[in-house]
């Protein structure tokens, strides 16, 4: 008896220091230091892109002589070939782009989970309609159908957003049903089926907050993939209005000067990567610290 108590007790220390996500978050940063590096980039280009009427050394439209002009203390990263300082227009184009990043992910992931939470909780009929649109949708390549859906929808800011959540819903679907046919044959869950808990109750309170971690993990990767999709629209004159400065849309116009003006090319590439890794990085990260086993080491 005094060996099952002393046992009770260390497991009830234990429980009471185990860390918070947001403990485990933050030793995770100190761990790993390309994380670490990911977070403060991608914090000074939220930041820059928030504040870029302040932050922007000139107006993102505004024209100069100076066209096509090499990197210099007053156009740290050169001009175009209106004479448009190129850093404004990058900072400017972090505003778009991080946005549509951030906002097609949250509509994909609201969309998609909906629907996979249905399938595998429902199953039946309703499965089979939910999951042959998801495998039909899952045939084609995200940015195909991207490319498609602005075709059909038009461009500009709001339709761009829309064709590219469309375009990953099938992602977060995929996983949320996997997870809600694991998770409703738990004990907890049939617990409360027997308390008289109502199907909405135990979808979105026992079993969504529990396939929350894969859910989490793949919206920060998507997130990356989503600004590539801006890009590649706006560089294939899909995306937003010529007047908005977006990262793609920069990238496209260098094309015809790319040979004579290396930087109106390079730097809104490198912009994308450094984001996209930034973001990569913390996805790991990310995934570090909702795994188990990983949860254990820290």
């Amino acid at each position: 008896m005094a060996d099952l108590a002393i046992q009770e007790q260390r497991d009830s220390d234990d429980t009471y220091r185990r860390p918070s996500h947001m403990q485990l978050w933050r030793r995770q940063l100190i761990r790993d230091k390309k994380a670490l590096i990911g977070a403060i980039v991608l914090t000074v280009l939220v930041v820059s892109g928030a504040l870029a009427y302040w932050v922007a050394p000139y107006d993102p439209n505004a024209m100069d002589y100076d066209m096509i002009g090499q990197p210099s203390w007053a156009h740290p990263l050169g001009t175009d070939d209106l004479g448009r300082d190129l850093l404004s227009r990058l900072i400017y184009g972090a505003q778009v782009s991080l946005f549509v990043g951030f906002s097609t992910v949250s509509i994909a992931l609201v969309a998609g989970v909906g629907l996979g939470v249905a399938a595998g909780f429902f199953g039946g009929w309703i499965d089979t309609i939910i999951m042959r649109y998801i495998d039909l949708q899952w045939a084609f390549p995200n940015f195909i159908i991207a490319v498609y859906l602005v075709a059909v929808f038009g461009t500009g800011l709001s339709n761009v957003i829309i064709a590219i959540s469309l375009a990953f819903v099938d992602d977060f679907a995929r996983i949320a049903r996997g997870m809600v046919l694991t998770i409703r044959e738990e004990q907890y869950v049939a617990a409360a089926r027997t308390l008289g808990a109502s199907n909405n109750r135990i979808m979105w309170r026992h079993i969504v907050p529990n396939a929350l971690a894969p859910l989490i993990v793949q919206a920060t990767v998507s997130v990356s993939y989503a600004i590539l999709a801006e890009a590649g629209l706006s560089f294939l004159g899909l995306g937003v209005q010529a007047s908005t400065p977006t990262w793609g849309l920069i990238l496209a116009e260098s094309r015809s000067f790319i040979s004579r003006a290396w930087w109106l090319g390079v730097f809104p590439g490198v912009f994308i990567m450094i984001t996209v890794l930034s973001i990569n990085f913390l996805g790991d990260a990310m995934r570090d610290v909702m795994d188990v086993k990983e949860v254990k080491a820290l």
